[in-house]
């Protein structure tokens, strides 16, 4: 074994979804230095191709796609397959959250649209993978997002978001049961306070402190800080981690 965090990605085909966001932008071109090929998703265009841009080395697909079209999921699948000749890795990362202020504040559309995204789209998404993984008979790696929310069950108006965050995490854990015999391995990140536009988006100065007071190593995490932990768990060095939810937090919560 090549003792690199990328070990064994060279070559291999890589699915990264929410690659235009602030973690996915990171994990996605992390992914790319390690030798593997990338295929960043978004639902921009012009904003994946400008991720994609950036890329190390060459090969690499920036493809736009909506993710709660369930029907999408296997061209995605396929396209990866036929361009990169293998898939080896999805990291799905795409996710939405919409703050409110207290639970009396989210309508039924806020609680749906999060769902159909970060959980009945990652479950379809995953599964679909996972399936082209076993055809291909040579294992794989899947990994999911979670929340530290998982674990406190949110505050206030993100109860949604935090319900869709557990159910990853569930899931998880179940995908990994259902793999585990084709040497697929399903592993979540979960990730504390980062400094990312879901973060920012609508968060006041004050709590953006308390955050970092919170926190023991004392500052919020910038994306390439969780970048490392996914491309771990894509790696060699990794083969033998399944079901785990890896918290990836500052010390923000600690399990």
């Amino acid at each position: 074994m090549t003792w690199s965090v990328g070990a064994g990605l060279e070559g291999k085909g890589v699915i990264v979804t929410g690659a235009a966001g602030g973690i996915g932008k990171a994990v996605a071109t992390a992914f790319s230095a390690t030798g593997a090929r990338v295929m960043a998703v978004d639902l921009d265009q012009a904003r994946v191709t400008e991720v994609v841009a950036g890329f190390e080395g060459s090969g690499h697909l920036a493809v736009a796609a909506d993710l709660s079209d369930l029907s999408a999921h296997a061209g995605l699948v396929t396209q990866a397959r036929e361009a990169f000749g293998n898939l080896y890795v999805l990291a799905n990362l795409a996710a939405v959250l919409r703050r409110r202020g207290s639970i009396d504040e989210v309508t039924e559309d806020d609680w749906d649209f999060q769902h159909d995204i970060n959980l009945k789209a990652a479950f379809f998404l995953c599964r679909t993978a996972g399936d082209a993984m076993i055809e291909q008979g040579k294992g794989g790696r899947i990994i999911t997002f979670s929340s530290q929310g998982w674990w406190t069950g949110g505050f206030g108006g993100s109860v949604a978001y935090a319900a869709t965050k557990g159910g990853v995490t569930s899931m998880t854990r179940g995908l990994a049961r259902t793999y585990g015999p084709h040497r697929i391995t399903v592993n979540a990140v979960s990730p504390g306070q980062v400094h990312t536009p879901m973060l920012m988006t609508g968060l006041s100065p004050e709590v953006y402190e308390s955050m970092k007071k919170q926190t023991p190593l004392g500052y919020v995490a910038e994306p390439e800080e969780v970048a490392g932990p996914v491309v771990f768990l894509a790696s060699d060095h990794a083969k033998y981690i399944t079901g785990s939810t890896i918290n990836v937090s500052g010390g923000f919560l600690m399990y």
